[in-house]
Parts: C-alpha cells; structure tokens; sequence
C-alpha cells in the first residue's frame, strides 16, 4: 500500500516540476516549485527520513518559495517605476 502512495507522489512530483518548466506565469513556476519540494518532503518521510523531510519542507516549500515570491513582487514593483 506505503508503494503506491509513495509511487503518486512521485507521480504529483513530476507533474508539478514539467508545470514548473513550462507554465509561461513566473508565479505559477514559483508555486509549482514549492509543490514540487513539498512533494519530495513527503517522500523523505515515506523513506523514514523525518528530520530531511522536516528540513525540506520548511527550507525547500516554505522560505524558499517565500523568498522568491517577496523577489517577483520587488522585480514587478521596479518594472512599473521603470515605465514612468
């Protein structure tokens, strides 16, 4: 049972990363990205891995994909001034 739960998150894992290349929005690419980490966390923990997972999940998923969202919205924000 553990082996297909864990074969649909690498399922979800490669979807989500091919939505990650290909979306042409850099927000969606941004999110797909931390869905792809947080997908990876997940299978860390189904490796019996709790501490990698834990670390993944709140550096990968969570302060990265942060981080660049704050950069986007900054990058989007000098554009417009840019124009003016």
């Amino acid at each position: 049972m553990i082996i297909y739960i864990a074969a649909l998150v690498v399922a979800v894992v490669i979807t989500t990363a091919l939505i990650a290349v290909f979306s042409k929005k850099l927000l969606s690419s941004i999110i797909a990205m931390g869905l792809v980490s947080l997908g990876v966390s997940g299978l860390f923990f189904f490796l019996q891995a709790p501490d990698v997972a834990i670390t993944e999940a709140a550096i990968g998923a969570g302060l990265s994909t942060a981080i660049f969202v704050i950069a986007l919205k900054k990058v989007k924000k000098g554009e417009s001034e840019d124009e003016e």
